[in-house]
This record gives C-alpha cells, structure tokens and sequence, in this order.
C-alpha cells in the first residue's frame, strides 16, 4: 500500500490509521467537543490510549474485546476506558468535576482553563475547532479556577489513578495569550498533588519571559501548537493564528527548550490540510533537530467546525500511515520518545498513531 509515493507502508500502521480515522463500531466513554479531537471515544487498544471516532458505518467492529474487520481478526484488542469515579462529584459552588476536567484515555485528565478564545470569530476561527461548542451545549463552564482545577485533580489521581494532567487555554487578549491564568492554575495543582505531571499548551506569548514562568510554576512540559509549517496552509485553515508568524514560533520553541529541555516541548502538526506530506515530514525533520517533539495528528472533521460545515473529509488513512512511518524513523534516530515528556498529548498519544508506530 502507498501513500501516493510509491512507497509501501506497515500494515499494522496503516490498520492503525484506518482505525483513527474511519473509527470502529463500540460503545465507551466519549469526551464532548472541545479545542482538539473531540466526540471521540477513549479506548485502550493494545493497552495503550487511543482516541477512536465513534462511526456506526465503520468496517472495523469489536467482538469478545478484540478488533475485527468484517470476519477479520486484525489481532488488535480493544477495551473501553471505564467511566472515572472522579465524574460523580461536585465542587461546593455546584459545579460537576466532569464539566472542569474530562478523563482522557485510562489515566490522563484533561481541560481548557479559559473555554473562549479571541480568535472564534469566523474569519479568523480555525476550521477544525470547536473550543466554543463545549461552552455552547452546556458540558463545560467558560473559566475554570486555580482551586477548582487543584481540586478536581486530587480527586482524579486519587479516586481513578490519573497519572498525568494537560492544560489548554483558548487564547486571550494580553500579551501572555493565556500563559498567566495556566501558570496560576500549575501552582495551584501541584500544591495539591505535587508529583502530578503538567503539560502546559498556549500560543507563543507577545513576551517570551512567560515561558520561564510556566516552567517556575511547575509545568513539567509545554505544548506551542503550530498545526501547520505551510504558510498557504495557515491562512487557509487557520486565518487568526496565521498573524503570528513561523519566525515567532520558531522563537518561542527554542525558548522552551532552553527552559524546560530536549523533548519536553511539543507543537501539533495535522495531516490532511492539503500539506504535501513530503514537507511535512521534513518540517517534522527540523523540529526534531531543535529539540521539538513534532505531535503527528490526522485532521478529522469533526462535528461543530468549520470544516465539517463546508464538508471537508478526511484524509486518506494511506497518507496518515506513510507520513507518521517517516517521522517515527526520525524520532528513533533521535533518541525522542512522547513517553518521556511525561505529560501532555505527546506523552498519551491516544490522538495519534505515533506511539503504536514506536514514536
């Protein structure tokens, strides 16, 4: 199988793609929408954290804990991931624990600090978010605080064994583009839980010294999410974002290495933008050079974005297992590992087909 190259691929990395992107037919536990892959269902399969769409059309069903494709045992298995005990309580203001922090695979918990962003306005929203379609239906709140976030995150580590945690913020109107309400809500979590893993993710802050303080504050890795390295692509997909420019990410990646080290600092990189996938693996190429891990993801659209109003598919499964073959081989000969971020989407990897390609 190809990927339009000419270049065959793994089967097993392509049953994976196709598994990502076409979904399988189980019933789990389904995270709502949110700023990334939302409305899909966490599983475990093969024991690792996957984030599988729910698609009652897909060829790939779930039979006795295994995953088959029509009368095909692919030799995948598949368990969904228990409803967490955490979900069942509430703060003393009211508010469910399940609407400040959602479980994402068996062990991560997962949340947006601030559910707004001043980049959702239709000209400048990015077409594959749907940050604010959580706010809308009602299954979060628009601020998460300091001590809410502290106290859900006690209670998930020690009611359902959560090991790591990720904070994401819509971006804001200062400078910090949200960078001070996540240091805020570090400080507060690992005062609470201190050997709690935090992945941290903003855009580049107007002033760079606010990387240095997420990493004062705790954070234990820091995601700057790009999605894109083509500049054609970014104003297309994501006009807002697209003002900053890739000479500014470049600056605020090298400063979050020199602050939080080699491989603790990552970025998304989304297939199926219209992206030549050659360049895309050698845009991967060059972060890996500077110490970033480049996070390989397949577009999706997904219900409340933009995309999925005007239609946009997909893409194809081939091109996901090729693009995300040749960035493993470069981060093995790097010696970089999403595990060893320790938190963050890297470090779950349930979005990705990286970790079972051995990335």
């Amino acid at each position: 199988m190809s990927a339009g190259t000419g270049t065959r691929v793994d089967v097993r990395i392509l049953t994976r793609a196709e598994l990502a992107l076409r979904g399988v037919r189980v019933d789990s536990l389904r995270r709502p929408d949110g700023a990334g892959p939302s409305g899909d269902d966490h599983v475990l399969v093969d024991g690792a954290n996957a984030a599988l769409p729910t698609n009652p059309s897909s060829p790939y069903s779930v039979r006795d804990g295994r995953v088959w494709l029509g009368d095909e045992d692919t030799g995948l298995t598949l368990t969904p991931v228990r409803r967490p005990r955490f979900y069942d309580l509430t703060t003393a203001d009211g508010v469910p624990y399940e609407k400040i922090a959602r479980l994402h695979g068996a062990d991560v918990l997962a949340t947006t600090v601030v559910q707004t962003c001043i980049r959702y306005a239709e000209a400048d929203r990015c077409r594959f978010c749907t940050i604010e379609e959580a706010l809308a239906s009602g299954s979060t709140v628009a601020a998460k605080t300091p001590e809410q976030l502290a106290e859900v995150a006690e209670a998930a580590v020690r009611l359902d064994g959560v090991r790591q945690m990720v904070l994401t913020t819509g971006t804001t109107t200062g400078p910090d583009r949200g960078a001070r309400t996540l240091a805020r809500s570090v400080r507060a979590i690992r005062a609470a839980v201190p050997d709690l893993p935090v992945q941290v993710q903003c855009e580049p802050p107007a002033d760079l010294a606010w990387i240095g303080e997420l990493h004062v504050a705790g954070a234990t890795a820091i995601g700057i999410h790009v999605e894109s390295l083509d500049d054609r692509v970014r104003r297309a997909w994501m006009p807002g974002k697209a003002t900053v420019p890739l000479a500014r990410y470049d600056e605020a990646w090298d400063e979050a290495v020199r602050v939080f080290g080699r491989n603790r600092v990552s970025t998304y990189l989304l297939v199926g933008l219209g992206e030549d996938p050659d360049e895309l693996v050698a845009g991967a190429g060059r972060l890996i050079d500077r110490g970033v891990y480049p996070f390989v993801v397949p577009f999706r659209p997904m219900r409340g974005t933009l995309a999925a109003r005007d239609g946009v598919g997909a893409p194809d499964p081939a091109v996901l297992a090729y693009v995300t073959e040749r960035v493993v081989a470069r981060l093995r000969a790097a010696g970089m590992s999403g595990a060893d971020q320790q938190a963050g989407c890297a470090a779950c990897g349930a979005c990705s087909v990286l970790r079972p390609a051995g990335g």
